[in-house]
């Protein structure tokens, strides 16, 4: 019973371990709005040239109402964001553990919450090696209370990246899908094998459906070519939806209500329709990034309301999807595939629903649709947004090398490119 005891409790604290390396992932109910970003632009990834000058911004707030004591640290990880075998005193210097000493309690707004705020990386703890990064926030010095992790990448520009986007050659993908294929300048690296490098896609800021494990069609030298017709294919959606929800006083288009007779108040926008059979029209969207602000409040950070924010998507003829769970996708839901993000069928009204707590701002957001039977599977707005090759997405390529005898991938190369320019 003793051994069958000490096995069950390895089995736990080993899942324990795995699930608090999640990246961008909420464990404490009191945490939201956590936003990481380059400094001054919260449309940006959380991208930091190894020894600049340059600063991201982390803000979040703990709606408990009541300061505590948060820490952060680093954790080095590999291209599929797995922790590195590399012992933390050589990729970090200074601090292993930092306290989050910027906080405001809030003030005009009824949701009582605490505000926090640092510019990273501090002097005292800061990145030595290039690669992906998890920045853990934790309570109280101990890093088994886990607030919330946050992806994080540090680049160490050794390589040049082109890339361009491009309509697929087969039939059935040509005008519903974007094929990104790039080739990258290795002669800075001292590659022995293709193998040792690796490359990642990713559309809209989306990590849930990813492109990586690719492997170079061509190699010309220095160069490595990645254009397999069939290797890195997105389907390309429709320009997201909105809701401005940067004042509750003076409701935008989108808002249909708002019931101020709760706090927080409840915003109720107006439904969404199917959009898979209408005619693509481009408009300027934000591609799934939100923008806390209020116009409202003269600071956004500690003077913005919280709403609980009804979502209400309608499908064709108020049917289910058959086999089909229906999720809201954007920086609101963590850009995830899951319980956060999934909605609810209301057979009685026909619709699907989703509510989440928010706060002042403005929001991008797209329905996707993914197989019941597939829990793992890529999600796709044909059935929900439609699919149109003319849709503007953007598009990052991170490049990674592991040199010899290396025990974790080194970011080394890293483009960003619009479809509707880098074509």
């Amino acid at each position: 019973m003793l051994r069958s005891f000490c096995c069950a409790l390895m089995i736990l604290m080993s899942l324990s371990g795995f699930c608090q390396r999640l990246p961008d992932h909420v464990y404490s109910k009191d945490i939201r709005t956590v936003k990481l970003f380059q400094q001054n632009n919260q449309e940006t990834m959380a991208v930091w040239n190894l020894n600049s000058t340059e600063l991201l911004e982390l803000h979040f707030d703990d709606l408990s109402g009541s300061p505590k004591n948060y820490y952060y640290t680093f954790q080095l990880c590999n291209a599929d964001w797995t922790p590195a075998d590399v012992n933390v005193f050589d990729y970090i210097k200074g601090y292993t553990q930092n306290r989050l000493s910027q906080y405001r309690v809030s003030s005009m707004a009824s949701t009582r919450y605490v505000h926090y705020q640092v510019l990273l990386p501090e002097r005292n703890c800061m990145p030595a090696k290039s690669g992906n990064y998890l920045l853990k926030v934790f309570l109280d010095a101990d890093t088994s209370k886990l607030a919330f992790t946050k992806r994080m990448m540090v680049l160490d520009t050794k390589v040049g990246v082109g890339a361009q986007v491009q309509q697929p050659f087969d039939n059935e993908l040509l005008r519903t899908h974007q094929k990104v294929q790039f080739s990258v300048n290795t002669q800075q690296l001292n590659i022995l094998s293709p193998q040792q490098v690796k490359a990642v896609v990713i559309q809209n800021n989306r990590w849930d459906d990813a492109v990586s494990g690719l492997q170079p069609a061509f190699i010309r030298g220095n160069v490595l070519e990645y254009n397999g017709e069939r290797d890195c294919v997105f389907p390309a959606g429709k320009e997201y939806r909105w809701a401005d929800l940067q004042s509750f006083r003076f409701q935008s288009d989108r808002v249909d209500r708002v019931d101020k007779t709760r706090e927080p108040n409840e915003v109720y926008i107006k439904p969404d329709q199917e959009r898979n059979n209408l005619r693509y029209i481009f408009f300027s969207d934000r591609n799934g990034w939100d923008e806390i602000n209020s116009t409202d409040a003269s600071n956004p950070w500690w003077q913005s309301e919280y709403g609980y924010v009804h979502f209400t998507f309608v499908p064709a003829n108020n049917q289910p999807y058959a086999g089909k769970n229906v999720y809201l996708l954007g920086e609101a839901t963590g850009n995830q595939i899951g319980d956060t993000s999934k909605m609810e069928y209301d057979a009685l009204r026909g619709v699907y629903t989703k509510t989440i707590l928010l706060k002042q701002g403005y929001y991008s957001y797209a329905y996707v649709t993914r197989d019941i039977r597939q829990p793992n599977g890529r999600s796709d707005p044909a059935l929900t947004e439609g699919n149109y090759w003319e849709t503007e997405n953007q598009y990052t390529i991170f490049f990674y090398n592991r040199p010899f005898s290396a025990r974790h991938d080194e970011l080394v190369g890293m483009a960003t490119i619009n479809s509707r320019v880098a074509r």
